[in-house]
């Protein structure tokens, strides 16, 4: 789906950390609690090939969750992390773990803000800081991209819904 409200990316060089920034045309509350809600997470969060199975997701500070996205062929791919802080409807504090990594331990510690913007719109920013820059360079490369991308335009697609 094409939208007006491109994804950005910013992953300067040399750093350990990457921002997504997305503007949604829809109320920051709206926005927010399709983040946390486990029943809406699985409608959006993804590249559109892979189906999500949640199998923990609680979305309040020192709530964990896990989740596995696969496709019918049989490949999985688990991911799990810790909240820190929910703040309705302002951010999110969690970390976030590819658990198909040869190495185990490479924690992410993402940050989520919601920023409300005239016309009922919220701007999305989220910040993900990993343990080395050969971390953050092996995710780029990974095509994690393309999959932000993705899940952002089936979270327009969801929020158009809901907001009908």
């Amino acid at each position: 789906m094409k939208t007006k409200n491109e994804t950005v990316l910013k992953a300067e060089k040399g750093k350990q950390e990457t921002f997504f920034i997305r503007e949604f045309d829809y109320p920051r509350e709206l926005v927010f609690k399709a983040f946390i809600d486990p029943k809406l997470v699985v409608q959006w969060l993804g590249p559109r090939d892979l189906q999500m199975r949640i199998d923990k997701y609680e979305a309040k500070a020192g709530g964990s969750y896990r989740y596995v996205h696969f496709r019918k062929v049989g490949v999985e791919y688990g991911f799990r992390g810790v909240f820190h802080e929910c703040v309705a409807p302002e951010r999110i504090i969690q970390t976030f773990e590819f658990e198909g990594m040869p190495v185990k331990g490479c924690v992410c510690l993402s940050t989520t803000l919601f920023e409300a913007l005239p016309n009922n719109r919220t701007r999305v920013t989220i910040q993900d800081v990993y343990q080395s820059v050969a971390d953050r360079d092996g995710a780029v490369a990974s095509g994690m991209e393309g999959g932000v991308i993705q899940s952002n335009e089936r979270l327009d697609e969801l929020l158009k819904k809901m907001n009908n």
